[in-house]
């Protein structure tokens, strides 16, 4: 699906298909679907491995060449071991500091990250089976957009209508966070059976006090 597919679906969920008298323009539908896929790779990003190199006798590694970077979800060093070997890290702006006790050798580095999703006129990265999910949001967006755009202007569909909108366009947002939340926790479940949390897992059982 590319951007022009996206923006269709959408114009078809708000019942906006009339192209001499629509209610958004490509361009506010456009902002508004961007804004749904930066929602989605929030939870659910787009996966990314890169090598860095390291610096000899440095924990410091910059990787401000990761762009559209969401999160970090794994630094592997030495590379290409069996069992792969995953180190502690902490983050700051865009240096990743390896907190693990091998200290880098100016070898390679491999990171695993996530980045947003890409959607324009001839690339998507988004998975098909979350293309649907995006349409609610970028409907929802819209919706609440013109309805608060709309109050105390004279419209066609009478008085309520703002209000119509902006009950529609709330409920099809709160389904999109619902569904973003339950599929990013089962996203969260999945990466972890690959990689080792990068921060310990805090005890839910023991009281350490004060």
């Amino acid at each position: 699906m590319d951007l022009t597919t996206m923006r269709t679906n959408v114009r078809r969920e708000l019942h906006d298909e009339d192209s001499a008298s629509y209610r958004w323009n490509n361009n506010e539908l456009d902002r508004h679907i961007a804004r749904a896929v930066k929602e989605l790779s929030e939870h659910i990003p787009r996966q990314q491995k890169a090598t860095l190199a390291t610096a000899a006798g440095s924990r410091e590694i910059a990787i401000s060449s990761l762009t559209d970077r969401v999160m970090v979800e794994a630094v592997e060093y030495p590379v290409d071991r069996f069992p792969r070997k995953y180190q502690p890290f902490s983050l700051w702006a865009d240096q990743l500091t390896v907190l693990g006790e091998e200290l880098p050798d100016g070898s390679n580095a491999y990171i695993y990250y996530g980045k947003i999703h890409t959607l324009d006129a001839g690339t998507s990265t988004i998975p098909p089976q979350y293309e649907d999910l995006v349409a609610v949001g970028a409907c929802g967006y819209a919706a609440v957009e013109w309805a608060v755009f709309a109050i105390n202007r004279v419209n066609v569909g009478g008085g309520g209508t703002p209000g119509q909108f902006l009950d529609w366009g709330s409920q099809k947002l709160k389904a999109f966070r619902q569904e973003l939340r339950r599929l990013g926790r089962r996203h969260r479940l999945r990466v972890s059976t690959l990689y080792r949390p990068h921060r310990p897992i805090a005890s839910r059982s023991t009281d350490f006090g004060p």
